[in-house]
């Protein structure tokens, strides 16, 4: 197996990723695109006064003055108003996210934080209240159409309009945040996110002969915490100008505490640290963004939740294997491991260690296999997995198959006193017990 066709990495994706991951980018944004956009409005409405006043149409100006200020005692309306409402609906989503990472997992939150539709709804919400409240500061106590100087006509219109945008989007997102709280919806977002991640890496596996003498190691600075992703494009662009390879010696996912080498130079001397800047990013959890095992570490967890004695959900289990055979199914003859990070000439100039088949193998089976034992529905569905991977992966990849299902096999025969007990619980079936 070889490289695949290099595709440059774009230097912006972390950061992007990063906003994604915060709660306040969004609104911030919002705020300060509905402040221009009342700034335009009240611009149009002082251009459309004077218009009406040039061409000397009281009487028509006259009906705009008495249509705003009956606008007014809407806007007045929503502003009081707009508020309590964003309050009351976050709050009930927050149980229900509370809720969710209870039944399922606590890394199911992050599905919450980084949806599109509940950062747009909240970005709307508060942008209607604040707009609301720049038209009240808009209108003037003056009626007479001769000496009148503005009406907000147009941004009571704009009002209105948010406010049905708000409606519109707190439907959507009631859907939304109700599909949190099933399963289903929660493992197919897991899964789609992980594909899109497998989707956009580099893959293939390397080897040590690309590599010079090790010259030097960087070292961590700064907070403690999980490597969450590496500014791959810097630290390209500055292997290149210092003419060396460089080398990530922990994976995407370890955590890494200060004085850590996190970086090993082959072939020269140490590239300057402003150059370096902050291309290895570490958090308090791990994310997807780089991270390929993490949907796998994710759909583990929600497994082995539900075949806790606590829970007994053994067709929540049977959902989440459904989602990790179709992952590893998707990965079974694609080149993992190492990854060779190129320059614009082609060149090697970072190397970094990727998840392998035979790890992927035991994140998706090894926990899951050690509690199905009591469960013929999740033992059933297992088998039938494994054995519809052995169909499909070629030969150098089946040994973590067999091996998982001789094991499974023999945890069965181990923990099941009646034969045809253990028959049944051994019967392969995609659908576990129907």
């Amino acid at each position: 197996m070889t490289d695949r066709g290099y595709r440059r990495p774009r230097p912006l994706s972390p950061l992007r990723e990063h906003l994604r991951d915060t709660f306040w980018f969004a609104p911030t944004l919002g705020f300060v695109c509905v402040f221009v956009l009342w700034l335009a409005a009240s611009e149009i409405d002082e251009e459309i006064v004077a218009f009406f006043q040039r061409e000397e149409a009281y009487d028509e100006l006259g009906g705009l003055i008495s249509f705003s200020q009956d606008a007014k005692t809407i806007v007045t309306q929503i502003s009081s108003a707009m508020m309590t409402f964003i309050g009351v609906v976050f709050s009930i989503s927050l149980v229900a996210v509370q809720m969710a990472s209870g039944q399922l997992t606590p890394r199911v939150v992050r599905i919450f934080v980084r949806s599109r539709i509940s950062k747009l709804t909240l970005t709307v919400f508060l942008a209607t209240f604040l707009f609301s409240l720049l038209v009240l500061a808009s209108y003037e106590g003056e009626t007479d159409p001769r000496q009148v100087v503005s009406v907000p006509l147009l941004q009571s219109l704009l009002t209105l309009v948010l406010v049905g945008l708000s409606l519109l989007l707190f439907i959507i997102y009631v859907s939304s945040t109700l599909r949190l709280m099933q399963v289903g919806p929660v493992v197919d977002r897991i899964a789609r996110d992980s594909f899109r991640v497998l989707g956009r890496m580099p893959r293939g596996p390397g080897g040590p002969e690309v590599l010079g003498p090790e010259t030097g190691r960087v070292v961590h600075e700064g907070r403690a915490g999980v490597l969450r992703d590496v500014n791959t494009a810097r630290l390209v662009r500055a292997a290149r100008r210092q003419g060396v390879v460089l080398r990530l010696i922990p994976r995407i996912g370890d955590f890494v505490v200060p004085g850590t080498p996190v970086l090993a130079v082959h072939g020269g001397a140490v590239p300057p640290r402003h150059r370096l800047g902050s291309a290895v990013s570490v958090s308090v959890e791990r994310t997807l963004h780089q991270d390929l095992a993490f949907g796998l570490r994710q759909l583990t967890d929600i497994a082995l939740r539900a075949l806790s004695t606590s829970v007994n959900d053994p067709t929540t289990a049977v959902q989440c294997l459904d989602r990790i055979v179709q992952f590893l199914a998707t990965v079974v003859r694609l080149p993992l491991g190492t990854v060779h990070h190129r320059d614009r000439a082609g060149k090697v100039r970072l190397v970094q260690e990727g998840p392998g088949w035979e790890d992927l193998v035991d994140l998706a089976f090894e926990e899951i296999r050690w509690c199905v034992a009591g469960s013929p529905q999740v033992s059933r569905r297992l088998l039938a997995g494994l054995d519809d991977l052995l169909l499909l992966a070629p030969e150098e990849r089946k040994q973590p198959l067999v091996r998982h299902r001789a094991l499974l096999v023999q945890a069965v025969e181990r923990t099941v006193p009646v034969a045809a007990d253990r028959e049944f619980a051994l019967l392969p079936d995609r659908q576990g017990i129907g």
